[in-house]
């Protein structure tokens, strides 16, 4: 199981409040919840055969053993060093790693679900029974991008198997009862409680997280978070911890998101993800207050990829993608989630913010490949310009003439103008705006030339406006700035 070190330290404060008002509260049940049951047992008992354990060996080449030595004729040594070698023959060792983890079956034909971490590498897979019969496992699939696999088994007669559950009806606060094998013990039970939903741990692009308070440790990797139904709403995957074992702060990928993935494993063998072919950015109070937005939302498009459903659906740069196929895009991480899970050639409404209002696209939604480079370029040369002064913004640009492009080692394909130097304590340098970075447009018109730069400030101050928004080609590639506008 991956973890997660937690370095400082927080300081926590108990807030006192009145005895009677305390008691009240205590009073009140909320509608609808489901009260602590007077024992798991009956429910563990049910679902322990459903949950499996998980055996992987990989084999790992060691060194060569060293060949036998010279030895001088009749030298004492001879028959041993002969004696040695014949019983250790030159040759590239190999010894076998292993590695231990959980998984539960879905299927009572042998189908086991299980975290891709979990078998990554495995030269040999051990599916290990509640009643402990091991049955050698094949691996149907697996996805990276969610950390999870798909195996099979070979049974005689039917397994007993787990149903997916609904997790984005499960709330904070609901039980949960998480089965697994941490430190290879076998079928271990605990109980918590969601103490979280959305959690984004920076482990893959669509990460949305169950956090739990439920003990689980290195082994639960793979094993399943079941509701009080007997339903699993969750898949252990992570742990935050700063010691290795369970502090209560664990995560588990939400049902909703694995039963899309499996699915697609059981009939492709792979997962194929919706693709709408744009770089994003999150949508700051500056960028929303320098488009007319009344609050900052959506996801905001940096790039728009050459042959892409964007780019051909009429998307451009600097729109801010506020719906998706009927989906609120409330923040820019929302975006490629629900993209990725919108059907391959299906066509939808993208509501976008352009020009000081919503308008509506029309995408055909294409087929994600991890192997498709953007490699957008446009043609085009400034005229030749000397260097020019922004005070308001703390940089200094100039146009494109033969020694600029030398000395930023430019190619013919560069378009803007060219950021020569930048004030370490001016807006410009806030943002991390750097010399070299180009300047493509600004308020969202395109600019060759620095003057077109100091009208954009010029017409932004007399419109009231505080900031101006800019698309930098950097070395991060492209990206919008909201740069505020400082005074002389």
């Amino acid at each position: 199981m991956s973890n997660m070190v937690k370095t400082g330290v927080r300081s926590w404060t108990l807030l006192a409040g009145p005895i009677v008002a305390l008691a009240l509260i205590l009073q009140v049940s909320v509608a609808g919840a489901k009260s602590a049951p007077d024992s798991f047992a009956d429910l563990a008992e049910r679902l322990l055969p459903m949950v499996v354990n998980i055996s992987t060996t990989t084999v790992i080449e060691g060194r060569d053993v060293p060949t036998m030595p010279e030895l001088p004729p009749g030298s004492p040594f001879e028959d041993f060093f002969k004696e040695f070698f014949d019983r250790n023959p030159s040759q590239q060792r190999e010894r076998r790693a292993t590695s231990l983890g959980s998984g539960f079956i879905i299927s009572a034909d042998g189908y086991v679900v299980t975290n891709n971490h979990v078998i990554q590498d495995a030269d040999e897979i051990t599916v290990i029974l509640h009643d402990d019969t091991q049955l050698q496992a094949d691996i149907i699939g697996y996805d990276p991008k969610t950390d999870l696999a798909l195996l099979k088994v070979n049974f005689d007669g039917d397994l007993p198997a787990a149903s997916f559950g609904n997790s984005d009806a499960s709330r904070v606060g609901d039980w949960i009862v998480a089965i697994g094998n941490p430190f290879g013990l076998g079928g271990t039970v605990t109980a918590g409680i969601i103490s979280a939903r959305g959690r984004d741990i920076n482990s893959g692009p669509y990460d949305e997280y169950i956090q739990t308070d439920a003990s689980i440790n290195r082994g639960n990797s793979g094993g399943p978070m079941f509701n009080l139904d007997g339903d699993v709403v969750g898949i252990n995957t992570a742990i935050f911890s700063p010691s290795g074992g369970s502090v209560g702060i664990g995560f588990a990928i939400p049902s909703n998101v694995a039963k899309n993935v499996i699915e697609q494993l059981i009939e492709h063998g792979e997962v194929r993800r919706g693709w709408l072919g744009v770089h994003i950015q999150e949508v700051t109070e500056e960028i929303a207050e320098t488009l007319g937005m009344s609050e900052a939302t959506g996801a905001l498009v940096a790039n728009v990829m050459e042959d892409g459903p964007a780019a051909a659906s009429g998307i451009q740069p600097g729109d801010v993608i506020l719906t998706f196929n009927d989906s609120l895009v409330a923040e820019m991480r929302r975006l490629p989630k629900i993209v990725a899970d919108t059907p391959v050639g299906e066509e939808v409404d993208v509501e976008v913010w352009r020009d000081g209002k919503e308008i509506t696209i029309q995408v055909v939604v294409g087929v994600l490949d991890d192997e498709v480079v953007a490699a957008a370029s446009s043609t085009g040369k400034g005229d030749e310009m000397q260097e020019t002064r922004i005070e308001k913004l703390g940089i200094s640009v100039a146009g494109f003439t033969d020694e600029i492009r030398q000395q930023f080692e430019l190619d013919d394909s560069a378009k803007g103008v060219i950021v020569t130097a930048v004030d370490e304590a001016g807006p410009a340098a806030e943002k991390a705006i750097r010399p070299g970075d180009l300047i493509v447009e600004v308020s969202q018109s395109e600019v060759t030339e620095p003057g077109q730069i100091i009208q954009s400030v010029e017409d932004a101050e007399a419109a009231g406006r505080k900031s101006v928004l800019l698309l930098i080609e950097g070395q991060a590639g492209l990206r919008f700035v909201a740069l505020r506008i400082g005074q002389e």
